[in-house]
Formats: structure tokens, sequence, C-alpha cells
């Protein structure tokens, strides 16, 4: 593959640059966020993107699946909610499309059914495996329904627990079907526990090529040598919520880095900050888009990374994942 989809059209993947691989510019996680997990300022998104232009970045990764859409714009309509074909809010794409018209930010779209809570019993049930692997089908190859754009990647796709469910278990074998079908690369939710482990699994059960999945979130499960483990299964790694500049949630952060290159496993490392919240943007005292490229670089080249290695990282690792 030598192009890819973008909100706004087919991209050579050697054009891509700098990559932050696991973002969301407009999402409702009001359900388990009441304060601040509405993030539906288009004037706001553009000016936080804008920031991560102006270092030099290239694409995000806008993995913000079904579940996630309904709501998330200001201009959001009442008849999407998820349901049955209704794949992402058509609002939500559009919304994507200005910011990087805007800002000049390549983004991919992704597709998907989220994790509980969020995942609808009835839909999932009535779609089964096969409409749901259907869905992101069409998503990657025709394109999201009532919009000019096609998606890139399948995900994020999770577990909300230290299990994946019977619902989550679904959308996992639709995603693999899709995966090779498409060829399309899957990135997954796997917060706080282990189940990385059952993820990669369940994905290798129905055929899916490991060297084109990623585990999300790695990064949040507070064991030292975790994302070794992980790589040794031959997926990305993602260190994808650096949305702290504390020096509590950096360090550990930068050592997952530097022990997964010290393993040889720089080929692996995905980095990604998860703006997910408005309390991530930089105008409310957060990270925004632009901490890996500075605050977490710098603690990085202290810890002996080389420029080069994180120009492997941060550009070479997510152009080939989508190759």
């Amino acid at each position: 593959m030598t192009t890819i989809a973008t909100a706004t059209g087919d991209v050579p993947i050697a054009d891509l640059g700098i990559t932050l691989t696991h973002e969301h510019l407009f999402i409702n996680l009001l359900r388990e966020r009441r304060g601040d997990g509405l993030v539906h300022d288009e004037g706001a998104a553009i000016e936080e993107v804008m920031h991560f232009a102006t270092q030099g970045g290239g694409t995000i990764f806008d993995l913000t699946t079904a579940e996630l859409t309904p709501g998330s714009t200001v201009d959001s309509e009442g008849n999407f909610d998820a349901s049955k074909h209704q794949t992402r809010n058509p609002r939500n794409v559009e919304a994507i499309q200005r910011v990087s018209k805007a800002t000049g930010i390549n983004v991919v779209l992704g597709t998907g059914r989220y994790r509980d809570p969020f995942l609808n019993p009835d839909v999932i049930e009535e779609l089964g495996i096969e409409g749901l692997a259907d869905e992101m089908i069409q998503d990657l190859t025709e394109g999201i329904p009532g919009t000019s754009a096609k998606a890139g990647i399948i995900g994020e796709i999770g577990a909300d627990k230290w299990f994946i469910s019977e619902l989550e278990s679904k959308v996992f074998s639709a995603a693999a079907k899709a995966h090779k079908v498409t060829g399309a690369p899957i990135y997954t939710h796997a917060t706080r526990w282990s189940v990385a482990f059952d993820q990669i699994e369940l994905l290798q059960s129905e055929g899916a090529d490991l060297s084109k999945v990623a585990i999300g979130h790695v990064d949040t499960v507070p064991k030292r040598g975790f994302a070794v483990e992980v790589a040794k299964h031959g997926v990305y790694v993602g260190i994808d919520t650096i949305n702290s500049s504390s020096p509590h949630e950096v360090a550990p952060r930068v050592e997952a880095v530097m022990d997964l290159v010290r393993a040889g496993y720089l080929d692996r490392i995905l980095l990604s900050h998860d703006v997910c919240l408005t309390s991530h943007y930089r105008a409310n005292g957060g990270n925004g888009f632009g901490f890996v490229l500075d605050g977490f670089k710098e603690s990085l080249l202290e810890a002996g990374l080389s420029e080069n290695e994180f120009r492997e990282i941060t550009q070479c690792n997510p152009a080939r994942m989508l190759s």
C-alpha cells in the first residue's frame, strides 16, 4: 500500500511525516466523564491541533469509533445514535475535515465499535460478527456513510475491564475479519490490566496478522517490563496516554520506551497523547497535542534515546504499520 485514506483524501504514506497514533479530535465521553468528557469546540480543536502543526507534525490517527461520535459536534443530528449501519457521525467527520484543512494536518480515521459500557447489546446482536465486519469493510473501502471520507484503520476497539466481554469479543472477531479482507491495521484499547494478552490471543485465533496490530494504552499498566512482554508477541506497543506532564506520569513512560529500545523493539513503539477530554487541552492546563514533541521528547533524549531513534518511532513506525 503506497497511499492511505485520510479525512480529506488519499495521501502517500511516505508523506505522512511525524504522526500521533491515538488521538480524538471530537468525542462524546459524557457517559463516563460528565465534567470534561465532551470535546466539541471546533475553534478550540483547530487551535490545539495547530500547535502540533507548528512543531512540524504531519498526521494524527483519530480513533473515535461509532459509539463515541453521537453528539460529538455542536451540530450533531438527533437521529444519529450509532445504531445499525451508523458507524460514524457524519457531522464528526465533516468537523475533522475542516480541522484538517485549517491546520494542514492529515487525519486518518478509525472505524469499528468501541467497548463496554458504550456498546449497545441490541445493535451488536442484530449485526452479529459478519454484520459488524461488513460495516468496517464498507467504511474502509467504500466510505463512511453520509460522508466523502474513507476510514484508514480499524479502531479503537477495546475491553473495559480485565477480560474481554462477550459483546467486545464479537467486535474483535469482526475486526479480524475486516482486517483480513482489507489489510487495514487494528488498534486496540487495553487499559490498566493485562487484557492485552487476551486481545492478542483472540485476534491471532481469528487469523489476524499481529504485525499489523497495535495494542493501545500499554503505558497505563503499572508493571515494569509489561511493555516488553507485549512486544514479544510481534504487535505494536502504544505508549499513547502521554497526557500528563507530571514527573510521576512521565517517568514510567520514558522507562517503558527505553526498556523497549534496549530489548530490540524500537520498531514496535507508537507514541501519542490520547487527547479525549477538554482538560487535556493546552488552553485548559493539559498537554494538548504537543507534549510528545517537546517535553516527552526531551525526557527521552535525556534518558539516552537518539534523534534518529525518535524519528524512527514517530515517523517510520506509523508509516510501516499502515503500509
